[in-house]
């Protein structure tokens, strides 16, 4: 059965200091109820805006306030996102070494994306989540 009422979210971006507490944050309000936690990953972020599962699950859609938007944008920035692609780079066998090596090479070109950009495209693919910052 799906519910018709709106569905508004509120997400602290204030409470965002890195990849870690960008999760916690969206555990605390997509998951909320929930006996399990997302994992800290894009793909899992993906996954769960589909709506089968946490807050969204029974609902059309929703609409994300995510508050103090600048923070989370200066927390998911390029340092954040030179860290976390390194950190992949560093861990041996598990990742496209060049894909990595060419996504920081883009990165420090001024060309690449940064996390925060990554998940604001993840955010943009699911239409069925209204985002408003402020």
């Amino acid at each position: 059965m799906t519910n018709t009422d709106p569905l508004v979210l509120v997400l602290q971006g204030s409470a965002v200091s890195g990849i870690p507490s960008f999760y916690a944050e969206i555990n605390r309000v997509f998951m909320a109820g929930e006996d399990w936690q997302l994992g800290h990953g894009l793909d899992a972020l993906d996954d769960m805006l589909y709506g089968g599962y946490g807050v969204l699950a029974g609902h059309q859609g929703a609409t994300l306030i995510w508050r103090d938007i600048e923070h989370s944008r200066n927390a998911l920035g390029e340092e954040t996102t030179r860290a976390w692609l390194q950190a992949k780079l560093d861990t041996q066998g598990s990742f496209n070494v060049r894909a990595i090596a060419a996504q920081l090479e883009a990165l420090d070109a001024g060309e690449g994306k940064t996390y925060f950009q990554i998940v604001m495209e993840i955010f943009a693919a699911h239409p069925r989540i209204r985002l408003a910052g402020r």
